[in-house]
C-alpha cells in the first residue's frame, strides 16, 4: 500500500508578511497619541470654535429668530460704535475691572508670601480657608455684599454715619456700584490666586532666601529679588486669565441690582459689555447686534490679554 504524504504547511501561512506587521504596528504607535487627543479637539470644535464663528456669521446679519436673516455687512458693527450705551457699557467694564483686578492680584500676592514666610500653626487650615470665598455660591456672595452695601441698614453706612457723613446709596451711583462690584469680585478671586501663588513659591529652594538672608537681604529684598523673579510665569497666569475674566464679568452686576434688570439701573451706571450683550441678544432679540457686541469683546479681551502679556513678560526681575 502507498501512502501519499500532503504537503507540510509554512508555521506561518496566513500570516501577514513580517514588514506589513511592522507597518501596522508603526501606524498603531502613531495615530493612537491622536486618538487620544481627538474627544477634546471634537468637543472644542463643537461647543467653543463653532460657535465663535458662527457668532462671527450672525454679527453679518439683521437676525430675528423668528423671521428673516437679511445680509447687513458691517452696519452692525457701524451701529455699535455710534451707539452711546456701548461706550458706557465700555466705560463700566474697564472700570469695574480696574478697581477688582489690580488689589486683588496685589492682595493675593502679600498673603501669599505671609503664609509662605510665617509659621503658622495649623498652617494647612489658613492655606485652605483663602479658598473659601470662590467655592461660594455668587448668589450668596451678592446677597450679604448687597446687606453691608445697603443704603439704610448696611453695614458700611453704619460706620459712616458713626463718622459724621451722610449714607451712601452704592447702588444708584456709578462709582459706588463699581466698587461694590469690584469688591464683591475681588473677595472671591483672591483666595484662588493666593494658591496659585503659594504653591510657586513653596517650589523655591530655601536655600535662596538662606543665602539672601546672609548676604543681609531683608524681608522686602528677599521678596524683591528672590519671591517674585520665582513668581513671574504665574504672575503672567494670574494677569491673563485675571484680564479675561474681569471683562466678562455678568453675574455679579446682575444680581447686586435686580430692580435694574440688564440694565443694572436706570442710568445703566453698572451695566457691563456682557449685560448689554445679553440685553440686546435675548432681552430684545437683536441677534445680530447682539453677536456684533461678542465679537467686539472678544476682540478686546484678546488685544487687552496679549498687551498684558507682553507688558508683564518684558519686566525685568531682579535676582539676588
Amino acid at each position: 500500500m502507498t501512502t501519499t504524504l500532503a504537503p507540510a504547511t509554512p508555521p506561518d501561512a496566513g500570516a501577514p508578511p513580517t514588514r506589513y506587521r511592522h507597518i501596522q504596528q508603526g501606524l498603531r504607535e502613531r495615530l493612537a497619541p491622536y486618538a487620544y487627543i481627538a474627544p477634546f479637539f471634537v468637543l472644542f470644535f463643537i461647543f467653543g470654535l463653532f460657535p465663535l464663528l458662527f457668532t462671527f456669521y450672525v454679527a453679518l446679519f439683521e437676525w430675528n429668530p423668528i423671521g428673516e436673516h437679511r445680509y447687513i455687512g458691517l452696519t452692525n458693527f457701524t451701529e455699535l460704535f455710534q451707539d452711546p450705551r456701548f461706550w458706557g457699557a465700555l466705560r463700566n467694564t474697564f472700570s469695574i475691572w480696574l478697581l477688582s483686578t489690580v488689589p486683588q492680584l496685589l492682595l493675593a500676592l502679600g498673603v501669599a508670601h505671609l503664609l509662605n514666610q510665617v509659621r503658622l500653626r495649623a498652617a494647612t487650615f489658613f492655606r485652605m480657608a483663602v479658598l473659601v470665598p470662590y467655592v461660594t455660591s455668587v448668589a450668596a456672595t451678592t446677597i450679604v455684599f448687597a446687606q453691608l452695601f445697603d443704603r439704610d441698614y448696611g453695614m458700611l453706612n453704619w460706620f459712616l454715619e458713626l463718622l459724621g457723613f451722610a449714607h451712601i446709596d452704592f447702588t444708584a451711583s456709578v462709582w459706588g456700584s463699581h466698587l461694590m462690584i469690584a469688591t464683591m469680585v475681588a473677595w472671591r478671586w483672591t483666595g484662588y490666586n493666593t494658591l496659585l501663588y503659594l504653591a510657586s513659591l513653596q517650589a523655591v529652594p530655601r536655600e535662596l532666601y538662606e543665602a539672601a538672608a546672609v548676604d543681609g537681604a531683608g524681608s522686602w529684598q528677599q521678596f524683591r529679588h528672590v519671591s517674585l523673579p520665582a513668581l513671574r510665569p504665574i504672575i503672567v497666569f494670574t494677569v491673563v486669565t485675571s484680564t479675561i475674566g474681569g471683562l466678562q464679568i455678568f453675574t455679579e452686576p446682575l444680581l447686586v441690582n435686580p430692580v435694574g434688570g440688564l440694565t443694572c439701573g436706570a442710568a445703566r451706571q453698572c451695566q457691563t459689555l456682557t449685560l448689554f450683550l445679553y440685553e440686546q441678544g435675548f432681552g430684545r432679540f437683536h441677534f445680530g447686534y447682539g453677536a456684533a457686541i461678542g465679537v467686539t469683546l472678544f476682540a478686546l479681551v484678546v488685544i487687552i490679554a496679549l498687551i498684558n502679556y507682553l507688558l508683564i513678560t518684558r519686566i525685568r526681575w531682579e535676582r539676588p
